[in-house]
């Protein structure tokens, strides 16, 4: 009987972090199609290719940089569930500003859309600052990639969701009904609804509790999570960590100054999200049917192709989780990078092809089935050695004592990042067309030779076997990994299979661990 409540308590922290988590997508999903709806268009006051179609969906993405620290502030002063239930409220209220934007009024649409836009990113910024850490603190065995990337793959569910609603209301009522733009925001309110309604059954962090003096409420949670069997340990091992990391005070200071004590396991998490955004699935998301016309497809094949793509990126995720622990974060993403950026040179190709076909001579479908394969590969490239593995990497690398606001920061730049992104894509489709490809070739090209030369391979490590890596580079005076410990950090530890293991489930819920 206890193992089936451990069983179901553990279910329960996942599904819930992993809706939580599709959020994001649905929002991607949710404004391709939103983007070229002709009433939507007339009620904004705006041309289809006007940028202001790029900055209403590119300053969501500020709102989350904002929620982020807002949130992770909130997660260390009045717990995780707190903060998360804030984030859920504060999603809620933006997105039906959002509904109800020129809503029998036109004058002040745009405006009162900006601000749901804004509102709606705080909420969602805040939920992918504290969810990871609150599910990592919660989860006390298993793969850390693993649980992190099956999480991640309802983040694309929610894309696939958004986007079937859009597409099926849009083609039952037309491109010129509002409703065909208004009911894929509102359908949104599904998951704030059901997490707001379910988070009363969660326990709140033990570690939360712990670092907040309150052991009775700690060992409470801990029963509620692992049992009494195993509550008095996992207790002890978190006051033994308290008593360790209680002397150690850091601050934002300490991870974003160049002098400070977190600083080079900050650059790890920044220029993972940088070049994150760098491979442009952030575009391909939310511009998805714009990519397929460019590749020659008329409007609606472009846009059922979309939801292929979407569909393949949701299964092909799948491959994320039963590799990410076996081969390590590091490979999954120099691979993909280097993978994406030759498909995006395969597209730059055919793009060029064809917009020139008449004047060739060469059929439509000769270069557009090839330009789509190309593109499902790349989304699927990107599900497999990205999507995740930035958000994970984060939580292994930085103390309990800073782990949130390594969290926050990660969110904030993946915020920034995918704002000028999605701002300058759509000026990108305009003025550059097919050789936007080529831009992002280049960029992903950069993203895998960076990773290759400075992000570590986290997996298969316990916390303190992560931060050896970082004291290491201290004493060569380098952040080279190659360079580092006679490259022991290229790849996943070698020779300690069982040692892995156990350093994958060491930092959940362990004395010195995320």
């Amino acid at each position: 009987m206890e193992y089936t409540k451990k069983f179901d308590k553990k279910s329960e922290v996942v599904l819930f972090s992993s809706t939580a988590i599709a959020l994001y997508g649905y929002d991607q999903g949710m404004m391709s199609l939103i983007n070229t709806n002709q009433d939507y268009l007339h009620t904004m006051g705006i041309a289809e290719e006007n940028p202001l179609v790029g900055v209403i969906v590119s300053v969501y993405y500020l709102g989350c940089a904002v929620g982020a620290v807002l949130a992770s502030y909130l997660a260390d002063m009045r717990g995780r569930k707190p903060s998360i239930f804030a984030c859920l409220a504060v999603t809620s209220l933006g997105n039906l500003l959002m509904f109800i934007s020129g809503m029998g009024f036109e004058r002040g649409a745009m405006t009162l859309m900006f601000m749901g836009r804004i509102i709606m990113g705080l909420g969602v910024g805040g939920i992918d600052a504290v969810i990871p850490v609150y599910s990592s603190e919660l989860n006390e065995e298993g793969g850390r990639g693993k649980a992190l990337a099956q999480e991640f793959q309802s983040n694309i569910f929610g894309l696939n969701m958004a986007f079937a609603i859009n597409l099926g209301v849009t083609y039952g009522l037309g491109k010129a009904n509002q409703w065909a733009w208004r009911i894929p925001i509102i359908a949104m309110q599904v998951y704030p609804f059901l997490l707001l309604s379910f988070i009363y059954r969660l326990p709140e962090s033990p570690r939360w509790f712990i670092f907040n003096d309150r052991e009775e409420d700690a060992h409470e949670a801990l029963v509620n999570i692992v049992g009494k069997d195993e509550a008095d340990e996992k207790l002890e091992d978190l006051k033994k960590a308290h008593e360790e990391e209680s002397a150690q005070s850091i601050g934002y200071g300490d991870m974003i100054y160049p002098s400070g004590e977190q600083f080079h396991e900050t650059m790890v998490t920044v220029m993972g999200q940088v070049n994150q955004a760098l491979t442009g699935y952030g575009a391909v998301s939310v511009y998805g049917p714009q990519i397929f016309e460019l590749l020659g497809f008329e409007v609606s094949t472009a846009e059922f192709l979309t939801q292929g793509n979407y569909i393949s990126y949701f299964f092909l995720m799948t491959f994320a989780w039963l590799l990410i622990d076996q081969v390590g974060r590091r490979f999954l993403m120099v691979t993909g990078a280097f993978g994406i950026a030759i498909c995006f040179a395969i597209l730059t190709v055919l793009g060029g092809l064809a917009m020139n076909c008449e004047k060739l001579g060469i059929p439509n479908l000769a270069v557009s089935i090839p330009g789509s394969i190309a593109l499902y590969v790349a989304t699927g490239l990107f599900g497999i050695g990205w999507l995740s593995q930035v958000w994970l990497i984060p939580t292994e690398i930085f103390p309990s004592t800073s782990r949130a606001q390594g969290s926050a920061i990660s969110v904030i730049i993946w915020g920034l990042a995918n704002f000028a992104v999605t701002l300058l894509t759509p000026i990108g489709f305009h003025n550059l067309n097919y050789w936007l490809f080529l831009v992002f070739a280049v960029t992903n090209l950069f993203a895998g030779w960076w990773t290759w030369a400075y992000s570590p391979e986290t997996g298969g490590r316990s916390f303190e076997d992560n931060q050896a890596f970082f004291s290491d580079s201290k004493e060569h005076n380098t952040w080279l990994v190659t360079r580092v410990n006679n490259g022991e950090f290229r790849h996943l530890p070698r020779g300690k299979k069982g040692d892995g293991i156990d350093g994958e489930r060491q930092p959940l819920l362990a004395a010195d661990g995320a």
